[in-house]
């Protein structure tokens, strides 16, 4: 009976991949001839089987013949692996009730389904921490215009609920993560074996579970005190991702993958999103011990979405860098569809993924750090154009809310100063005599004598001449151009904290 129901056990458990603890040379598991062809027909089934086969006439056939090797194979690998003793001591340990297993089981990299859940959130959230900004009605101005919009509401909510979610964040395709199985799989094993990474599971308020994982450079570093959230691009895992830039520069980093992304579950409508950063951000306070003030957020390309919403909803964070990001991914949608589709993609996107990266932004008020790549080919809205990249449409806005009575005058000045990068802005910046210390001096005394709380209204005293000086400081100091494409990782020199106006309170202005 024992070795029937150890049969049983080993038919359902998880598929084991790795063992760790070999050096940063990969060592996989070596499954046993019939396990690895049981696991090899039960892949090839689910396969074919999400190919869509109940039109065909001989459908019930297929369904009975596939049931019949699918049955096969499982008893198969559940045989082979009962055998095993590799597989049996993997197998014991993760059952294992006595204590905290879980230094043992995070020694193998095994089907993320079935890792225990370390911290959960589905049970203890309030719902009302999730904003409400992630769709926005599209308004008729009258009801002729509202009776003809409901023909495309109903239409784009059969695309955003199809393919449409699946365009904007490709990386959910099951297909693509097939594909990079392999670069997932050596991607982790790096993190694991050459950073000592800790991998989690988390389930969000929403039910879904995240897969994160976290590297520890706490006592290690000199910035490892200093917590870096993590946050990917619609085709970004952490396996593979931007991860590697903050932990070459020694922070204490937290990487997670979107809901629909490798381990991770659900799909990455914007609620989801928004659910998956909160039990991040949540995991990284109440688990790993690190205070609000000690995390910065770190997001690349549709990652500013949801590092801008964690900003928004934490804002003591130390400070928050976006890289090759835009300001509304409307403009974007619209410039990749036909024209003729314009209307029912303003209703898929303002309505069901309404990404409004400076609506988060807008209502947060620290630290800040765009980085603009200036051959950036994914959010410049025409190629080898500069000024149509969206990440200065981010930064005009901001800066115009942060420091209106400086930039409402201006706004011709801070157009030409990003129309150039390099050289030639370095050139501006010396043509208009920018000097940082007196800039820093004028802010300084301003938010003593006033506050530091947004908008700072400083200007309206100051002449032409210094007004267009401190725009082109302002500019200057929130974001910072890196010569490359959208893909390239950031170099670890360029991950610095953000630029902030720093008062001494024992300093005294005269």
């Amino acid at each position: 009976m024992s070795t029937l129901k150890s049969i049983w056990n080993c038919m359902f458990s998880p598929k084991l991949i790795k063992i760790y603890g070999h050096g940063p040379i990969e060592k996989l598991y070596e499954p046993q001839p019939m396990e690895k062809l049981g696991d090899q027909v039960i892949h090839s089934l689910y396969i074919i089987w999400k190919l869509d086969l109940q039109n065909l006439p001989f459908f019930s056939k297929i369904v009975v013949g596939f049931g019949a090797i699918f049955v096969v194979s499982f008893c198969i690998r559940g045989l082979s692996r009962a055998q095993n003793p590799v597989y049996q001591t993997f197998l014991a340990t993760l059952h294992r009730t006595d204590g905290d297993n879980r230094r043992d089981y995070a020694k193998y990299d095994f089907d993320f389904k079935l890792w225990p859940v370390e911290y959960d959130l589905s049970k203890t959230a309030s719902p009302e921490r999730v904003s409400k900004t992630s769709s926005e009605a599209v308004v008729a101005n009258s009801t002729f215009e509202y009776l003809t919009n409901i023909p495309f509401r109903i239409i784009a909510s059969f695309a955003i609920h199809t393919f449409g979610i699946r365009l904007v964040y490709p990386g959910s395709v099951g297909i693509l993560q097939s594909i990079l199985e392999g670069s997932l799989l050596s991607g982790r094993s790096r993190l694991v074996e050459s950073y000592r990474g800790q991998r989690y599971k988390l389930k969000a308020s929403d039910g879904n579970d995240i897969d994160s994982i976290f590297i520890d450079k706490r006592n290690a570093s000199q910035n490892g005190e200093t917590l870096v959230v993590c946050c990917e691009g619609n085709a970004g895992f952490y396996e593979i991702g931007i991860m590697i830039t903050p932990i070459e520069a020694g922070y204490s980093v937290l990487g997670w993958n979107h809901p629909g992304f490798a381990g991770s579950t659900g799909m990455p409508y914007p609620e989801n999103e928004q659910n998956a950063i909160d039990a991040v951000m949540q995991f990284a306070i109440n688990k790993l011990g690190f205070k609000v003030e000690n995390i910065m957020l770190f997001g690349w390309s549709i990652g500013g979405y949801t590092s801008s919403w964690a900003a928004m909803t934490y804002p003591d964070v130390k400070g928050i860098i976006i890289d090759a990001t835009f300001d509304d991914i409307l403009p974007l949608a619209l410039n990749h569809m036909p024209k003729c589709w314009e209307s029912i993609v303003k209703i898929a996107i303002r309505e069901h993924v309404n990404l409004n990266v400076y609506e988060h932004l807008s209502q947060y008020s620290g630290p800040l750090l765009l980085i603009r790549r200036t051959d950036d080919e994914v959010i410049c809205l025409k190629d080898n154009d500069l000024l149509s990249n969206r990440g200065n449409d981010l930064l005009i806005k901001i800066l115009k809310q942060r420091y209106p009575c400086i930039f409402e005058p201006h706004l011709s000045l801070l157009q030409e100063y990003l129309s150039v990068s390099g050289v030639k802005q370095a050139e501006m910046l010396s043509k208009y005599n920018v000097d940082e210390s007196v800039c820093s001096s004028l802010l300084q005394t301003y938010v003593s004598e006033f506050s530091k709380s947004y908008p700072i209204k400083i200007g309206p005293e100051f002449s032409f001449a210094e007004s267009s000086q401190m725009a082109l400081f302002l500019a200057s100091k929130h974001m910072k151009d890196f010569k490359s494409s959208h893909c390239t990782n950031l170099p670890g020199e360029m991950f610095t904290k953000p630029w902030d106006i720093i008062v001494d309170s024992d300093y005294v202005f005269t």
